[in-house]
């Protein structure tokens, strides 16, 4: 059964599973579970989702319950108008807070603006050799897309040499290697936590949180993160 974070008459919110496709897709024939359809069934009534979020990443899906908060909300996300923050735990040591603003490139090849602001909350350094390394460092960090791009966040965290761990397309396949001989660990570290908007019917400011699943626990407590 779905974790429902947020419901009204309009909308619905839901905490994915990491792993868990959105709807039915042509790239990933392996899937027998979508949360479209799975929802649909746990509260018995029809749902579409308002945005995208990867398979591999866990946190906020938001639903419409209508064709009219349908299109009120594709909106708000299009025109840059809700707020969102992710989790993710990261490669290396990454500076206190940094802004990464680079064009990322759709299967079409358009250059496509990307923002992406991001803090670092903690950082941990195992004592575990890993390649020419002494150690093995991480970093916990909260991320803020002021865009919303395909991919954006793995992208940009692969950019400046700080892949998510457990993200094999965009990410660090020796990092990936070692965290699944060692803990038996593949889930891609990364968590829509928060989303904040206006709601397109009443007006109200909506702010939803999402607790972390059980791998990112996990993972938190083998680094000795925690969130205060």
């Amino acid at each position: 059964m779905l974790d429902i974070l947020y419901r009204d008459e309009y909308l619905i919110a839901i905490n994915k599973p990491h792993g868990l496709l959105v709807h039915r897709s042509p790239i990933a024939a392996d899937a027998d579970e979508f949360a479209v359809q799975t929802l649909r069934d746990q509260i018995g009534k029809w749902v579409t989702p308002v945005h995208r979020i990867d398979r591999k990443t866990g946190g906020i899906l938001l639903f419409a319950l209508d064709k009219e908060t349908e299109v009120a909300m594709h909106k708000q996300f299009m025109e840059g108008l809700v707020g969102k923050k992710y989790l993710a735990i990261v490669r290396g040591h990454t500076p206190d807070s940094e802004a990464i603003d680079y064009p990322l490139r759709k299967e079409n090849g358009a250059i496509q603006e990307a923002h992406t602001d991001y803090i670092t909350l903690q950082r941990a350094d195992l004592p575990i050799p890993l390649g020419n390394h002494p150690s093995s460092r991480y970093s916990l960090v909260e991320a803020t897309p002021t865009t919303g791009r395909m991919h954006q966040l793995r992208k940009h965290f692969a950019h400046i040499f700080h892949p998510i761990i457990g993200d094999r397309t965009h990410g660090c396949n020796k990092q990936n290697r070692f965290w699944k001989e060692r803990w038996e660990m593949t889930t891609m570290l990364l968590h829509a936590s928060e989303q904040g908007f206006t709601h397109p019917i009443t007006g109200e400011p909506v702010l939803i949180k999402a607790p972390l699943q059980d791998e990112f626990i996990r993972v938190m407590d083998l680094l000795g993160f925690s969130l205060l």
